[in-house]
């Protein structure tokens, strides 16, 4: 299966989508356990919501990447391609290099 393929990214777009849920399911305990250690041990102060607001950044930036930016393998593989030509992937040591990575992508 090529990069083309859409089963492959749909298959991207998925395990992008995972990986944000798992993130911010990770945020949320680290939070809330954040909280509570802050609540019991330091009842005067209160300093847990800078970690958890500075992560929470970090998961919003995540979010965009995943939800918002979907034409970024378009932009990475005409980026790649303008690469090759720049690098002179047109003589033979290139053209075989293509070959071989269009192989492999495809196992």
């Amino acid at each position: 299966m090529s990069s083309d393929d859409p089963a492959v990214r749909a298959r991207r777009r998925a395990e992008a989508k995972l990986g944000f849920y798992k993130h911010l399911g990770v945020y949320l305990a680290i939070g809330l356990m954040l909280f509570a250690i802050d609540f019991v041990a330091f009842p005067d102060t209160s300093w847990a919501g800078w970690p958890v607001f500075g992560w929470g950044i970090a998961v919003a930036i995540h979010a965009i990447s995943v939800f918002a930016f979907r034409g970024e393998e378009k932009i990475l593989d005409r980026m790649t391609e303008e690469e090759m030509r720049r690098d002179g992937a047109n003589d033979q040591w290139g053209r075989e290099w293509a070959r071989a990575a269009h192989f492999f992508s495809s196992l």
